[in-house]
């Protein structure tokens, strides 16, 4: 069967995705980019926010209006919270909630009468992440969540915490550099958690990644700012291990942050920073801020933007808060107005863009080792511009001439302009 992926979401929702597709084609079938010529959709939902929930039905009710011959199969955490609600009223085939996505390709084969042809997965052929157009590959080490921020839907969503053997992962990246990948990028709901119903943490699973595999370049997801030892600061020093932490704070505020239930105050999360930085001074910091949480006056607000001003994101990924029915800061008094959200953002938004834009400009003049992704189709003169990534997540991108493929390599270039933007750096090669 030809079949076509898509997801919305978290990198979460993106390893998971990867390893469908390298599942499907293991049985035989194929993996296409154009959903109009798939027998089979498969759709990785989200429902972070009510936006998340919208774009999730949207994009169900598009796919099958265009692709009206294919079967949809419908997973992640909207269709976990709302199965029958995606049955019933989104004409879904098949919703396979969350506690058996890991079974989705074996449920998939009973339940949709999918023909498998495993003696043609040994054909030659292009490696399933490369059909989805990726040149990294997030790989899933961790499900769920022992915690409970009260802001957060994911963890009715996802469940308690499941992690995967480090020897599961080793072989799984060990495969996926065999294919071509030169990047794996360690993923899951709490990352830092992993290893906690196992009796190990984090840092023992990045150690065997780096003494078991010769992949060049491993990268972490998204880490909770709390749980990380001494040796994991250590590990930052490997050169294989990229310099580059999404830390997500959530607020600059500690009055918002306990009404948050998060385990991280301002004054800790600055001690990781710093930590970091003297263990990597190239680290690039990013992280997340949630605008308008319930109750934020304008006193928490301006000490949340002053300390998120000291602490020099390379990138802030914001939200607007967004009331979530089953978690306790729905029921929160003192609800932030939409309008005031909307201004919040807006200064939020001026200041990340003015912090990026130093934090790009800090690394003109120097080298690095790039990781190149597809280039643009050529010019009237062949010449062809390729975006690109330095192990600490600058994006990148180049010009060059006729005949030069970049696309999958990792080769040196030397940082020389910014673009019009402010975010993405321009590059000649080295």
């Amino acid at each position: 069967m030809r079949i076509h992926l898509k997801t919305l979401g978290c990198r979460l929702n993106e390893a998971e995705l990867e390893t469908w597709a390298r599942q499907f084609q293991a049985e035989g079938h194929q993996i296409i980019n154009n959903a109009a010529d798939a027998d089979l959709i498969v759709l990785n939902s989200c429902a972070v926010t009510h936006d998340a929930v919208r774009k999730s039905k949207q994009l169900i009710r598009r796919t099958h209006r265009q692709s009206p011959n294919a079967k949809l199969l419908v997973s992640g955490c909207y269709a976990s919270l709302n199965p029958e609600e995606a049955k019933a009223a989104l004409g879904v085939d098949l919703v396979v909630t969350n506690q058996d996505k890991g079974r989705l390709v074996e449920i998939a084969k009973e339940i949709l009468d999918m023909p498998t042809m495993p003696e043609l997965a040994s054909v030659p052929g292009e490696a399933s992440l490369f059909a989805l157009g990726r040149q990294r590959a997030f790989v899933k080490v961790q499900d769920g969540c022992r915690y409970r921020c009260t802001f957060c839907i994911v963890t009715l969503a996802r469940g308690g915490e499941n992690s995967r053997g480090i020897v599961e992962i080793v072989d799984e990246i060990n495969a996926l550099h065999r294919e071509g990948i030169q990047e794996a990028i360690l993923t899951g709901v709490h990352l830092g958690g992993w290893g906690s119903d196992l009796g190990l943490r984090l840092e023992n699973l990045i150690s065997a990644v780096l003494d078991n595999t010769d992949i060049p370049r491993l990268r972490l997801g998204s880490l909770e700012p709390w749980e990380l030892s001494d040796k994991f600061f250590v590990l930052l020093q490997n050169p294989r291990l990229m310099p580059h932490l999404h830390l997500p704070l959530q607020s600059g505020s500690d009055t918002v942050l306990r009404r948050m239930a998060r385990r991280c105050k301002t004054a800790e999360f600055a001690h990781l920073a710093t930590l970091a930085r003297l263990a990597c001074p190239d680290i690039n910091i990013t992280t997340d801020i949630i605008v308008g949480f319930p109750g934020e006056t304008e006193s928490e607000w301006e000490e949340s933007l002053n300390f998120i001003g000291e602490m020099g994101f390379g990138h802030i990924h914001s939200f607007g808060y967004s009331a979530r029915e089953g978690t306790k800061a729905a029921n929160l008094p003192d609800q932030v107005s939409a309008p005031v959200i909307k201004s919040r953002a807006k200064q939020l938004h001026e200041l990340a863009s003015e912090h990026k834009r130093s934090n790009l400009a800090r690394y003109l003049g120097r080298e690095f080792r790039v990781l190149w992704e597809g280039g643009s189709e050529p010019q009237a003169d062949g010449k062809r511009t390729f975006p690109g990534y330095t192990p600490n997540y600058l994006r990148v991108e180049t010009c060059v001439g006729p005949g030069i493929e970049l696309c999958r390599g990792i080769a040196s270039a030397r940082l020389i302009g910014m673009t019009a933007s402010g975010d993405c750096l321009c590059a000649e090669m080295v």
